[in-house]
């Protein structure tokens, strides 16, 4: 039987389906996808620097911020012609990233909370870990001169690799875009 109220997620999730929460989340999908499209060289492979990941800040301010990222992530990936392990799996580490940080860190008064820096661990975790091991298998090493690229030595590296371009994206960039927005006023904000 269906009830007639929101579903338990819904309600967890506090999803909000205004007009202005939806354009944000729009907006968000095509500044990533954009972002990361415009510097593709360096946004994908295995050393990779998506600065498009500074917007996993954005689901501490935004929750709207989670659907829009993996959205974005997901265009940029699908435009980008990557192999669609790397769209599929790229797409859900972004996804899961940004549920947690939300999860940990929505609403965070000050960058001096440790919860602030805890909550930029899941996109760093969850890239190095799944997009590293899908940039391994699907890609390999054999661009930098690397032989048998895709032998199992080489995933850690991968995941370091993909791991360290992230720890600058989110908590380099992440941090600068947090900082800057945090200076707007409260009604641009809401």
């Amino acid at each position: 039987m269906l009830s007639a109220g929101p579903t338990v997620a819904m309600k967890q999730f506090k999803l909000d389906l205004s007009a202005r929460c939806l354009a944000r989340a729009a907006m968000i999908a095509a500044i990533y996808a954009v972002l990361t499209r415009l510097i593709w060289a360096f946004a994908s492979g295995a050393i990779q620097l998506r600065v498009s990941e500074a917007l996993c800040v954005l689901p501490l301010i935004f929750p709207e911020a989670v659907p829009g990222l993996f959205v974005g992530c997901l265009l940029a990936n699908i435009l980008g012609g990557a192999h669609i392990l790397d769209i599929v799996f790229g797409s859900l580490a972004t996804l899961g990233a940004a549920f947690f940080t939300w999860k940990t860190g929505f609403k965070l008064p000050e960058i001096t909370n440790p919860k602030y820096w805890l909550s930029m661990v899941f996109p760093v975790l969850f890239n190095a870990v799944i997009t590293g091991t899908v940039v391994w298998y699907c890609y390999g090493f054999s661009g930098f001169g690397v032989s048998d690229s895709h032998m199992l030595k080489y995933l850690p590296l991968s995941m370091l690799t993909v791991g360290a371009g992230e720890v600058i994206s989110v908590y380099v960039l992440g941090t600068l875009l947090y900082l800057g927005l945090r200076k707007l006023p409260k009604s641009l904000l809401t």
